[in-house]
């Protein structure tokens, strides 16, 4: 799993709206320069050149975006995976978002982004989910349209094996909206799992598993930030979060990225159905270059 941040977020990068305003950048980036971009999407593109896996799940993937010069970076990875199935579920489609709104000559511009799935196996069906709950207006006219990727393989001892690519809402302070998501998802999953299927989640789920530490890294250096936890009791116990602790997955964009300085927490793993066991799982520590996350590996056994 890998949140490519559209190519824009590198270690570089830092993002006006980190600070919460719509109306000015404040002197930080609405969109980086293409070279940047560049930079990112060819490290996207050589992370998949160089990592054996059966399937990828990335999301914030650019397919005709302004902020990164319209380069469609779901068909560029495709390219370096000959033979794999790949699809797109579109969660930000925007003809034109016009923030900053008193500086019109900055504005972020047209977008269309999403998650994308790519399997070494050809899915039976692979479907976007919407994701209930949204923001109140206008902040909804240039927020994302949460979905869920969801992609079901047959096999050989008759059951199915159900992979969901997650991206969970950011920007909602109380976390009313990821509740909405999470009971969605809860429902689906017992309900899959209840069929006799295997069932792997992963993604950017914008919050910390049950009882991580959200400043885990940085105690007492939150500078402001917070993250809520996935409660406890999501899911019957015997249901497990699978993440590297050692390795953080994601750093705030308030400021290009300085180790040791910029907060960083844990917010990209995941969940897997009690009978599948969880063989490896790392995190790969890039010092955040291409993305403000970083990329989880994982391997598992069906039981």
């Amino acid at each position: 799993i890998w949140n490519l941040g559209y190519g824009g977020l590198g270690e570089e990068s830092d993002f006006f709206y980190d600070h919460g305003s719509m109306f000015r950048s404040g002197g930080r980036m609405v969109c980086a320069p293409r070279n940047f971009v560049e930079k990112n999407i060819a490290g996207d593109t050589l992370f998949v050149q160089t990592t054996q896996s059966d399937f990828f799940l990335f999301q914030e993937v650019d397919v005709s975006s302004k902020r990164s010069y319209y380069i469609n970076q779901f068909e560029e990875i495709a390219e370096e995976l000959p033979g794999y199935a790949a699809f797109f579920a579109p969660n930000y489609k925007v003809s034109r978002v016009p923030i900053p709104l008193l500086e019109p000559w900055k504005a972020y511009g047209r977008v269309l982004s999403g998650l994308a799935t790519y399997s070494r196996f050809q899915p039976y069906e692979s479907t976007r989910l919407q994701l209930p709950g949204s923001f109140s207006w206008p902040t909804r006219i240039f927020q994302l349209d949460r979905c869920v990727a969801l992609h079901r393989y047959h096999l050989a001892n008759g059951k199915e094996l159900v992979v969901l690519n997650v991206h969970n809402s950011a920007y909602d302070a109380d976390g009313s909206l990821k509740r909405q998501q999470m009971a969605f998802l809860k429902e689906l999953l017992l309900e899959e799992y209840g069929k006799g299927h295997y069932v792997v989640v992963g993604g950017d789920w914008n919050q910390c598993p049950p009882y991580f530490r959200f400043d885990g890294f940085m105690p007492g250096k939150s500078q402001g930030y917070s993250q809520i936890n996935i409660e406890p009791d999501f899911l019957p116990a015997d249901w497990q979060w699978v993440y590297d602790p050692t390795v953080p997955t994601n750093r705030k964009v308030r400021t290009p990225y300085v180790a040791g300085e910029s907060f960083v927490t844990l917010i990209d793993f995941f969940l897997i159905s009690p009978n599948i066991r969880a063989r490896t799982v790392k995190g790969l520590d890039q010092q955040f270059r291409f993305s403000d996350h970083q990329p989880v590996w994982m391997e598992v056994e069906l039981r």
